[in-house]
């Protein structure tokens, strides 16, 4: 190809390199020069221009992009029509992207004239989307290197093909232990059921069995006998060792485990297994989430009925650092905290009271004292230590029903903006070796030294528990105790919103702590709530 600038006399025939745009003139670059163009040029005063010229033996962009582009596609896959040198591939059928990575690598390397662009290998793709492009840089290539890139193409035909989903029944077994809330199965089922979609799989058998080897190996007879294609079991507690109780059972059925672990985080706690010529996967606990994660990886493939040896989930480490997450060990610069956690309370205490039509309720007397006191004298008798109070609408009343109290008092200015506003005083105002904060509301009276000690009791860094809750009849309530970790999160709530969706949020590294009583439902929001309470506490 002939690459230069010429006179305009002299471009006829010539392929424009730029775009020109001089007064009324637009000349698009790839405008192949003729005599209107030449005409137009001269009109406007341009002396010359840079055109291309293929020379014999050369193949236009257009057509070298295609020919390589019908050569690379497989089954499932289909190419647009060349334009501007490009010409891209699409899915037919939803799937899983299969590429022939070494053979892409050698196209690439024939001519830096030819490009071959293509998605992450399996991604799973739905009809119509975009997978690959084959891109030639020049406006033309030698006729040898459009025939080596085609060349080399079908030598390792496809080098690109979408996999269609082909397994469509799938057994979900969750295995139980005592703590294990119901709401987090039916989440998990809810959460695995929208993973499956988009394959077009269904859930067609489920069960819910003890954490044990003999009630395991019953259910996977029964799912197994009932049609599933795929099993996926997700147990209360992650598999430890190749002898924990899911490969076992897996083994009394006469199934093979073919590969446990994997070196993607989070999902480093999969199994892999046969069981009777069906692949089973022993879920790792961040499958439990909708994120994205290594489950996905290996469950999609699955699904497209492709194999998954053990060399394709080891050879899954670089790039398998997926997302930091709060349960994952943080560097530290001292020792390991001990068991005897350092744990500060924050009252919030600068709310306006609005559904009471007028009163501030923190300043309410129950039993002769103010509900917010209330509040503190029960963090000050827990372990808690120490007791931060947030003060905003009548700060100065409300401070001064906390007199002689060993509380520190925290002003928030902007209370008016929101619940948001006050916790993010209430956490900045924790010491820096606080492991973390437990979060009372001032308003819940009930709320006493007992049961914050439940709280922090629960509160164990090393085995992940790092948000406590308390949980009565499968209701969460307050206060929440958070560990340091969060304090990000909880610093950058705006508005009128409280913490809730964090737990919602990482899931995984909260704990329940089963409570008795009222106490941690139970707020005082209306005049009517505030009476029924005096009356049920004093009696009256």
């Amino acid at each position: 190809m002939k690459f230069g600038a010429v006179p305009i006399a002299e471009a006829e025939g010539g392929v424009a390199v730029h775009s020109i745009r001089q007064a009324s003139l637009v000349l698009k670059k790839g405008t192949v020069i003729g005599p209107s163009e030449i005409k137009a040029l001269e009109a406007a005063g341009i002396p010359e221009i840079v055109v291309a010229r293929l020379e014999p033996g050369d193949v236009s962009e257009d057509i070298a992009a295609g020919d390589i582009a019908a050569a690379v596609a497989g089954e499932g896959v289909r190419v647009d029509r060349a334009f501007t040198g490009r010409a891209n591939l699409f899915s037919e059928v939803p799937g899983v992207l299969v590429v022939n990575k070494a053979a892409i690598d050698a196209l690439n390397l024939i001519d830096e004239a030819v490009t071959f662009a293509t998605l992450p290998a399996f991604k799973p793709v739905v009809a119509g989307e975009m997978l690959a492009t084959v891109k030639i840089i020049p406006f033309s290539v030698a006729g040898a290197v459009r025939d080596a890139a085609v060349s080399v193409a079908r030598a390792a035909a496809p080098l690109v093909k979408v996999a269609p989903y082909r397994i469509r029944k799938v057994g979900v077994i969750s295995t139980m232990l005592p703590g294990l809330a119901t709401k987090v199965v039916e989440k998990t089922m809810k959460v695995t059921a929208e993973r499956l979609a988009p394959a077009g799989a269904v859930i067609v058998a489920e069960r819910r069995i003890p954490h044990d080897k003999d009630a395991l190996v019953q259910a996977l007879e029964e799912v197994l006998r009932e049609g599933s294609e795929l099993v996926i079991v997700f147990g209360a507690s992650a598999i430890a060792d190749r002898r924990d109780v899911i490969p076992a059972a897996v083994e009394a059925i006469g199934g093979r485990v073919e590969h446990f672990g994997m070196p993607v985080d989070p999902g480093n706690l999969l199994l892999l297994a046969d069981a009777r010529g069906r692949p089973l996967l022993g879920a790792p606990g961040c499958a439990r989430s909708p994120k994205e994660n290594g489950f996905d990886w290996v469950l999609m493939r699955l699904l497209a009925g492709l194999e998954v040896p053990r060399e394709a989930i080891t050879g899954l480490g670089v790039g398998g650092l997926l997302m930091e997450i709060v349960t994952r060990p943080q560097p530290r610069d001292e020792p390991v905290v001990p068991a005897d956690h350092h744990i500060a309370a924050v009252v919030l205490a600068a709310g306006r009271s609005t559904r009471m039509g007028g009163p501030n309720k923190l300043l309410a007397e129950i039993g002769g004292k103010p509900l917010v006191r209330i509040a503190a004298e029960q963090a000050l008798a827990s372990r808690a230590s120490p007791v931060i109070v947030v003060t905003g609408h009548q700060n100065e009343r409300v401070s001064a029903a906390l007199a002689d109290l060993p509380v520190k008092v925290v002003h928030n200015p902007d209370f008016a903006s929101g619940l948001g506003g006050s916790l993010k005083a209430g956490i900045a105002a924790v010491p820096p070796d606080a492991d973390g904060a437990v979060v009372c509301l001032g308003d819940m009276p009930q709320v006493d030294a007992a049961l914050i000690n439940q709280l922090i009791a629960g509160f164990d860094p090393e085995k992940g528990a790092l948000a406590v809750v308390p949980v009565l009849g499968g209701r969460r309530g307050n206060p929440v105790l958070w560990s340091r970790r969060f304090f990000p999160d909880l610093m950058a709530i705006e508005g009128d919103v409280g913490a809730r969706h964090l737990i919602g949020r990482y899931n995984e590294a909260v704990v329940e702590v089963p409570v008795t009583g009222k106490a941690a439902l139970i707020d005082v929001d209306t005049p009517e709530a505030l009476r029924g309470l005096k009356a049920e506490l004093e009696g009256g």
